[in-house]
């Protein structure tokens, strides 16, 4: 099956007496460019583990099967399984799994990178549960709704809790914009590439990190307070916080999107006294 041919995909969908779900955020990728620029951000693939969650139809996974040493992937529709499974009959170093990722298990995947076009519904789960684990991908190549990859990298004064909680734990470059049009369904939004390389050793290795993300929820809780109110519930007086907040530098009236990851750790050393 081309990349691009809409005929054949509808075709081979309703062989299988399929159709995409878009509940399950069934938005296939169907321009060549785009599926290059994805590999090409994943490279080296030669001597790589491969994760790839929602597979679809096997356009990326056939790209990645011939650039990667192996390839797991992670499709919870049975329907594409099916399909998948006729679409990437000779690739050989292919191994489908048919399950929910959020239960997938990649401990015994030794070094690994993920590559996917996540479905939009999952995209904060699927990132927060494998930057969590203790077996992270050295690399995450995503195609993720275009709002969440500008959260993903942003900077301060442009900060959320997801920005914090990716680079917490990686270094994210934005790669692309990929416009609605390269998928069939179309979807309602753009799309772009992102890419987030792990960090070997933590961050912050001075830092508990279910403390850590405890005080950065609290900061981010209402959006748009001040420190010195969004902080409050801590257990400190505004008095005493703002003090708290004074003397390591940080203004009491700033608001948690203008906080860097280097502030949050002097205001988690003075809160937990580590």
């Amino acid at each position: 099956m081309e990349v691009g041919d809409i005929r054949k995909i509808k075709e081979l969908l309703k062989l299988y007496g399929a159709q995409p779900n878009t509940d399950l955020g069934q938005h296939f990728l169907i321009d060549k460019k785009y599926l290059e620029k994805i590999i090409d951000a994943a490279k080296p693939l030669e001597d790589k583990t491969v994760l790839e969650i929602g597979p679809g139809l096997g356009i990326l996974t056939k790209a990645l099967s011939k650039a990667a040493r192996e390839v797991v992937a992670i499709e919870v529709d049975g329907r594409m399984v099916s399909i998948l499974k006729t679409v990437c009959l000779k690739c050989t170093n292919l191994t489908v799994r048919e399950m929910d990722a959020r239960k997938f298990d990649p401990t015994n995947l030794g070094d690994y990178k993920l590559v996917a076009n996540i479905p939009y519904y999952l995209t904060s789960h699927i990132i927060r549960k494998f930057l969590e684990e203790k077996n992270k991908p050295e690399q995450m190549v995503l195609l993720v709704q275009k709002e969440v990859a500008d959260r993903i990298c942003a900077k301060p004064n442009r900060m959320s809790l997801l920005s914090v909680s990716v680079q917490f734990y990686g270094s994210p470059k934005y790669i692309g914009m990929v416009p609605r049009e390269a998928f069939y369904p179309t979807p309602q939004v753009n799309s772009a590439i992102v890419k987030i390389s792990t960090y070997k050793t933590p961050l912050f290795a001075d830092v508990d990190g279910d403390k850590f993300f405890r005080l950065v929820k609290t900061g981010f809780s209402e959006k748009r307070k001040q420190l010195i109110n969004s902080l409050s519930s801590l257990g400190y007086n505004k008095e005493e916080l703002g003090e708290l907040l004074t003397a390591i530098e940080i203004n009491p009236e700033r608001r948690a999107e203008t906080l860097s990851l280097q502030e949050w750790r002097k205001i988690y050393k003075k809160v937990y006294k580590d």
